[in-house]
Parts: C-alpha cells; structure tokens; sequence
C-alpha cells in the first residue's frame, strides 16, 4: 500500500487533484495549507507528498523526512523562484513548461522527475488550463510508477544554466507613462495578460493618486 499526500489550495492545483486516481488500496489525502498538513502528518506517514501551487517554503527537517514533490511551471533550472510564470511572459518567452522534482533544502534545486512543455500564448486561464492538464498527466503518471513499486527516474538539474528570479510584489505592476515610449506595444501587452486575477492587475496611477486598473489588452501585431 503506498501512502500520498495532495497539499495545494489554488484553483487549477484543485482541478488536478480531483482529477487523480489511486487503485486498489492505496489512498491520497489532501491538505489546504500548512496547519492541515502539519495535522494529517500527526497520524498519516505518506511514501510520497506533492506541493502543487503551494507557496510556503519548507523546512528541511520537512523534506530530509519524506520523498517531496513539487510542481514548478518553469522549463527548470531556468526560472526558479517565485511568480515564474509573471516573469517568463513578461520577458517575451513563448513555451514554457511543467516540471515536477524532488525536493531538496534549495529552491527549486532537487532532481527532475517529469518535464513537459506547453504554450504560453492566451490569457493566464489559458495558461492554468494547460499547466493543469499537464499536472494531471505528471502526478498520474508518478501515483501509477510508485504505486507499481518502481523507482522514480530522476535527472540531476544543470545548475550552470540555471535562473533565479524574486516574487514579485504588487507596485511592480504599474505601468508607468514612460513604459509606452520605452517598450513595445506586444511588451506591454505581455505585462497586462502576465497580471491578471488572481495576480495584482497591472495599473495606471492617475494625478490625484488613484489607480486605473487594466484587466485586458490586445494589440494590432
């Protein structure tokens, strides 16, 4: 019997894990944030636990103890860090992709067990959309090997091609006047669809202080 562990609290996180299948008797719990993890742990010992759209950064007692998975969207090593996907649209990058590793005591350092490319045109629905169906696939397809007893393949991460990148924080969303002679019309069209909900909206700050919020945008490319 092998033992998983689901934690993730976002939508499309959400949409994977009803999405998922254990045979026979094995079984998969879920945990929304860090006290209800902390809570099944008390009485549950998972083989295998997944952080899927999870925030919060581990302890390493955390995954010195158990075989931990996470779900990056980044072709990784490059974009490691936080808001990868922000970041990959706003830098003008076309494809992506999901990868899921082992992790270790670094960010987004541990070894690659599954990585799969996928389009970044569209608007971030779109983009959450396919980054789910491809998280179905890849926590399937490991649920299924692990519970054949078989051992995952892991691949060693290229450190020397890696790139690191910061969360990014709300006030880096305003579009100021100087950007519309400084960048492109398809630069600041990546910015505004990088920022949609649940992201803070990429904004316009007025004279008398208040903000202008751009919720969409297309271009005449």
């Amino acid at each position: 019997m092998k033992k998983f562990l689901f934690c993730g609290y976002r939508d499309w996180s959400m949409f994977i894990y009803d999405n998922l299948h254990v045979k026979g008797s094995d079984e998969i719990k879920l945990a929304k944030n860090t006290e209800e993890m902390q809570e099944v742990l008390k009485s549950y010992e998972p083989d295998y636990i997944f952080f899927i759209g999870w925030s919060s950064i581990l302890e390493k007692n955390m995954v010195d103890k158990y075989y931990c998975i996470c779900l990056h969207p980044s072709p990784l090593p490059l974009y490691r860090g936080g808001s990868p996907i922000q970041h990959q649209i706003i830098r003008g990058e076309s494809e992506s992709a999901v990868t899921l590793f082992k992790m270790d005591e670094k960010i987004d350092h541990g070894p690659i067990l599954f990585q799969k490319k996928f389009s970044l045109n569209g608007s971030l629905d779109e983009i959450f959309h396919r980054i789910s169906m491809i998280g179905i696939e890849a926590v399937q397809n490991i649920i299924n090997c692990a519970s054949q007893g078989n051992l995952l393949q892991e691949e060693k991460q290229d450190n020397s091609k890696s790139s690191y990148y910061r969360r990014r924080k709300p006030h880096m969303s305003e579009i100021k006047i100087s950007d519309f002679s400084n960048y492109t019309a398809s630069q600041i069209y990546n910015k505004i669809r990088a920022l949609q909900d649940p992201y803070p909206n990429a904004f316009i700050k007025c004279k008398d202080g208040s903000k202008l919020y751009i919720f969409g945008a297309k271009t005449n490319d």
